[in-house]
């Protein structure tokens, strides 16, 4: 994948920039395109955030963005609009998601392995999920198996690596 850069922002140098990590914005943008309704981020990043912005402010849609680290969260924190609400959670648990049914829900956050429980979370709260990192080594690390069988619908991005995949009970996806 090669490294990761630093971006000179004069932010922490925690905030990573790698081309490769965007790959799942092929997917990202096709499902903003097609669906309706509130649009949810949990990990925020140099690619999502920005992407998932735009497009929903230009499309009018509410954007929720939750992330757990402080750095990531203040290096995104000019987004915030009335129709983008970005929200520090130190605990997932905390990540108010059920309350909604979601257009979207792009997961990409930290730790790793939360993520397998966020999913079960919006398993039947979300038209369609995107989980970045699902390539096989990746699916071993996060335990996306034991997931992927919950949902009618799983659509696999392949084109490029980190693999990004669509699940939904509710919705097919292609692209």
């Amino acid at each position: 994948m090669g490294a990761a850069l630093d971006i000179a922002t004069g932010t922490s140098p925690k905030i990573l920039y790698a081309p490769l990590f965007g790959s799942f914005l092929p997917v990202l943008i096709k499902a903003i395109q097609i669906s309706d309704g509130p649009v949810l981020e949990m990990g925020m990043g140099v690619f999502s955030t920005p992407v998932m912005h735009w497009l929903c402010l230009e499309s009018k849609r509410p954007l929720v963005s939750f992330e757990n680290d402080v750095d990531y969260f203040n290096f995104h924190s000019h987004f915030y609009s009335p129709m983008h609400n970005i929200r520090f959670v130190a605990d997932w648990d905390a990540a108010d998601i059920e309350s909604t049914h979601w257009g979207v829900a792009l997961i990409d956050h930290a730790p790793g392995t939360r993520r397998i429980e966020d999913i079960k979370r919006l398993a039947d709260k979300a038209d369609f999920i995107i989980v970045h990192d699902t390539e096989k080594g990746q699916n071993h690390h996060y335990h996306y198996d034991q997931i992927f069988p919950l949902f009618k619908y799983h659509y696999q991005y392949r084109r490029e690596k980190p693999y990004t995949s669509v699940l939904s009970n509710l919705k097919e996806f292609q692209l």
